[in-house]
């Protein structure tokens, strides 16, 4: 019995001696919690405007019905057919959906262009004639266009992008003056009316943008377009007598466009301040 209590009063000793130890021990408080500034986001995203200047180069193949009724034995040639260079002005609105794709709608005008050139036919028998034709158009187009952002090296962005839209080809007067071969005093004369016609309108994108800041994005772009037909109206003699309504159209229409535009980010990415570090 003495070993048993002697037993119990030692482990009360050390047990009182351990907390009188502990509570001699200087207090040791847990550590500050670590600040964290959040990671900063990607700086794209959001609305933006935009604004494009350019060159424009129409291309089409002028069509009339005298073409489809010629006698087989006839010989026909063209001649310089083709339209001046002109110049667009587009504004627009869109959105970035992400790092690598955007869309936005714009809407633009290009300027009146002329149109010359000139038919050479030979029949047999019965001698032949030229035909010298001017004529020209100018054009609205507005398109919905999606574009894919190829990545970014030293702040160049290289892209592709198609769109899709209308577009109204409004033609000018277009006349067409015949003359017939050396010796032959004859001539003739035609003309015809302007008219409207909105078509179906689709283009294809490719070019670089800078990005000079976070707000500021510069471009430099080639766009493919296709227009549709452009029509003509009320035709007349050279005696003014009317002719009915033109066949005359230019058709196939494309356009190889060369591109100057800039971006308007209006939604700026949030400033974040570096994380804050903990002393000692």
């Amino acid at each position: 019995m003495r070993s048993v209590k002697s037993l119990v009063a030692a482990g009360a000793a050390s047990l009182l001696s351990s907390v009188a130890f502990a509570a001699d021990m200087p207090s040791i408080a847990p550590p500050p919690p670590m600040a964290y500034a959040p990671a900063p986001p990607q700086d794209f995203g959001g609305w933006y405007l935009r604004g494009d200047i350019g060159m424009t180069n129409t291309q089409a193949k002028l069509h009339t019905n005298l073409y489809d009724t010629l006698p087989a034995n006839t010989i026909s040639n063209q001649y310089g057919h083709g339209f001046d260079g002109g110049m667009m002005y587009g504004l627009g609105v869109g959105y970035q959906f992400n790092n690598w794709f955007r869309a936005d709608i714009t809407g633009e005008y290009r300027s009146k262009v002329s149109f010359k050139g000139t038919d050479f036919f030979m029949f047999n028998p019965g001698g032949g004639l030229a035909d010298a034709y001017n004529g020209g158009y100018k054009s609205w187009v507005g398109m919905v266009n999606g574009y894919v952002d190829l990545g970014t090296w030293w702040c160049i962005t290289p892209f592709i992008g198609a769109g899709v839209g209308a577009a109204n080809i409004k033609t000018t007067g277009f006349s067409d003056v015949a003359t017939f071969p050396a010796g032959d005093p004859r001539t003739s004369s035609y003309f015809a009316e302007g008219a409207s016609k909105t078509n179906l309108a689709w283009a294809l994108h490719a070019g670089l943008a800078y990005k000079v800041s976070n707000n500021f994005t510069v471009e430099l772009a080639y766009r493919y377009l296709d227009m549709g037909t452009g029509i003509h109206g009320q035709g007349h003699f050279f005696d003014g007598s009317p002719a009915g309504v033109s066949t005359f159209q230019y058709r196939d229409m494309i356009s190889h466009d060369v591109k100057l535009g800039v971006r308007w980010n209006l939604e700026s990415p949030q400033v974040y301040a570096p994380p804050l570090m903990r002393k000692g």
